[in-house]
């Protein structure tokens, strides 16, 4: 880390960003679970909700990125509020019946194992989100967006196609993450 780097505030907006994206997490909860978790209009707005909070990820990301605003902590918050958000909507599917348990359980396990792994090497320095990461985020909130939505039978192999990518991504991401921790502590 740059002289510079280590000056910039926490405090930052892409952090608040961050922030922000935790805060809409309990919101997104109460309009998924509004009038039983069917109503056509209360899904469209936990699914407009869903979609703010995943805009925030690649908004704080640029921003970061964008005027040098990178920390430690936004390294570390980024991927906990994507996981409470992702894991927030799995949950609320799986509760709902929409969506298998098995589903919500392997994406949970990757997430907080992958979590664990990157507090097992916070002292060894830290694991960012690496391309394919961000690759399994992207598909994964693809997959929930379809599934939030009421939309047509038709669209059922679809969405499940694009869920099959997705955890195929989230187990092929999480082996790699093991590797990028061993290989850091071995470092």
């Amino acid at each position: 880390m740059s002289e510079a780097k280590g000056r910039v505030s926490t405090l930052n907006i892409a952090n608040l960003l961050t922030l922000s994206r935790l805060v809409l997490v309990p919101v997104f909860v109460l309009a998924l679970f509004a009038e039983g978790g069917h109503d056509t209009l209360w899904r469209a707005i936990a699914t407009a909700l869903f979609a703010v909070a995943s805009l925030t990820d690649q908004v704080d990301g640029w921003v970061a990125r964008r005027y040098d605003l990178i920390t430690d902590f936004g390294k570390i918050a980024d991927p906990l509020a994507d996981k409470a958000l992702i894991g927030a909507a799995l949950v609320g599917l799986s509760l709902l019946g929409e969506l298998g348990w098995w589903v919500t359980i392997v994406i949970a396990v990757r997430e907080i194992g992958v979590t664990l792994l990157r507090f097992w090497v916070i002292s060894y320095g830290v694991i960012p989100a690496s391309r394919g990461g961000k690759a399994k985020t992207l598909t994964q909130i693809a997959a929930i967006v379809l599934f939030l939505l009421p939309l047509p039978a038709g669209v059922v192999p679809v969405r499940w196609a694009l869920l099959g990518v997705a955890l195929v991504l989230t187990v092929v991401t999480g082996v790699d993450y093991v590797f990028r921790a061993l290989r850091l502590r071995a470092s």
